[in-house]
């Protein structure tokens, strides 16, 4: 029998763990909802301004590894604050055929300020593990979600081993496993690969090891960290990964009982424990969200204010839309943007936190795209996210690429094309860019940007954006 995972939006297929029951919440106002469609498109008509306020949940870079955190202590953990997005669905599967118990949610209460339409835009997510989860991942899931990788490093450290499907993803250039794996090693783990499997070993436990990261990984970072946990001994790692994800992940972990200190610096240093306790945990704010939001406020000189997290995580790309001739206004848990004339040229370069975030770097080019000037856009962390730019192009933008380096040359307006999303922060970034084009603008694969933005079409026409999403229609068969 076939089962569905069903929360707004999407639907995902699930498979139930043998042995085990499971549910997926249902919250008020989900009836109904349809199955996201790879083949929707959204449309846009351009010349409008962004006003208002827009609401941003839980971040998906963080809950995704939350969930997966989970894994470590037996016993029932609840995540809330998590954002209605198709990955979170397909960790929940992850986590159901590894033997969990995994319900959604609606959180409660109910706020007017973030929910759309009466629907809470969040969720909350309980995950119920049992003394011996399941050890391998599968690939039909994996290759969804690159971020199932994360359940790497739980796996071995509850159970000694763990088979999981090496990962896709987002087509924005290599992301290899060289630091997971290699830092897994030093903590004495066995690792091969075979049949598309990653497998890892460790029959008498981890131990506690010095590592020293070639470059600040986030993933690995998270990886190393969660298998550090329950290591006998004391883990050391250098040139850690600072994201506030990271500090956030580092906190749930701490409430379980985790011996952690440094989460937020280059060095994280972690004193294994013999055993974690379930907890309750609300996700950190999602930046790079609220970032488009800014980035989308300086593109269409309009006025809008953000909500949800803490401006701080934002400050390298709110400096740059000041210096665009932005206004930014903060307070502890929100800021507003407004740019009333054309925005000036800035150059950009991505780096790790807390340096500009390249998922915001999209956003970054349509800026540059509209500016008076010309920009200099550098890419420092995945080789293939100028793909971008092709589709940019197609909208008039004047953009000239050689390696890691863009250099674009902003026009007053771009013109309205048919476009394709690539990953997740360029369909962002091409709808934005479309409401500064003239004419209609009509994204198509915008399934990549359910994976992140939650309710993305309802927070634009909330700002007075005049949108659409509609199912593409079939392209005729071509015959010989």
């Amino acid at each position: 029998m076939t089962h569905s995972l069903r929360i707004p939006d999407l639907t995902i297929p699930a498979r139930p763990a043998a042995g085990t029951g499971w549910s997926a919440g249902v919250g008020p106002g989900d009836a109904g909802d349809a199955a996201v469609a790879d083949v929707d498109v959204i449309r846009v008509r351009g010349g409008a301004r962004l006003a208002g306020t827009v609401h941003v949940v839980g971040a998906k870079n963080s809950a995704l590894k939350l969930m997966a955190a989970a894994l470590l202590a037996p016993g029932r953990s609840v995540i809330t604050n998590v954002p209605r997005i198709t990955d979170i669905a397909i960790m929940g599967e992850v986590l159901r055929r590894l033997g969990c118990g995994v319900r959604f949610d609606v959180d409660d209460p109910v706020d007017p300020m973030v929910a759309v339409g009466g629907v809470a835009r969040s969720r909350s997510v309980t995950i119920d593990v049992p003394e011996q989860p399941g050890v391998e991942a599968d690939y039909d899931l994996v290759r969804r979600l690159r971020a199932s990788i994360c359940v790497l490093g739980p796996l071995l450290a509850r159970r000694g081993y763990v088979r999981v499907a090496h990962p896709g993803g987002d087509a924005i250039g290599s992301r290899g496993l060289d630091m997971h794996i290699s830092g897994l090693t030093r903590m004495g783990a066995d690792i091969s690969g075979e049949h598309g499997f990653v497998i890892a070993s460790a029959p008498d436990g981890l131990h506690g090891a010095e590592i020293v990261l070639d470059f600040p990984s986030v993933g690995a970072t998270e990886n190393l960290v969660m298998a550090a946990v329950l290591a006998d001994g004391t883990t050391v790692i250098e040139n850690a990964a600072r994201e506030p994800e990271i500090v956030d992940i580092c906190t749930m972990l701490q409430r379980m009982g985790a011996l952690i200190e440094g989460e937020g610096t280059s060095t994280i240093t972690i004193v294994g424990v013999p055993r974690l306790q379930p907890v309750r945990h609300a996700t950190v704010g999602d930046r790079i969200v609220a970032g488009t939001w800014a980035f989308a406020a300086a593109m269409t000189r309009g006025d809008v204010t953000v909500t949800g997290l803490d401006p701080a995580f934002l400050e390298v790309a709110l400096d740059k839309v000041v210096a665009a001739g932005g206004l930014v206004e903060t307070r502890a848990d929100a800021f507003r943007v407004r740019m009333d004339d054309r925005p000036r040229a800035v150059d950009v370069v991505t780096l790790p936190y807390p340096g500009f975030a390249t998922d915001l770097l999209p956003m970054a080019i349509g800026l540059a795209a509209l500016s008076d000037g010309a920009s200099l856009i550098t890419e420092n962390i995945f080789d293939g996210r100028f793909m971008f730019a092709n589709e940019m192009m197609r909208l008039g933008a004047d953009i000239k690429t050689d390696g890691h380096h863009a250099v674009v040359r902003g026009r007053e307006r771009l013109s309205g094309a048919p476009v394709r999303a690539t990953d997740i922060r360029a369909g962002a970034g091409l709808i934005i860019a479309g409401l500064c084009a003239d004419g209609v603008t009509e994204v198509s694969h915008v399934h990549h940007v359910d994976r992140g933005y939650p309710d993305f079409v309802a927070d634009l026409r909330a700002l007075g954006i005049e949108v659409e999403r509609a199912t593409a229609p079939e392209e005729p068969e071509l015959t010989i």
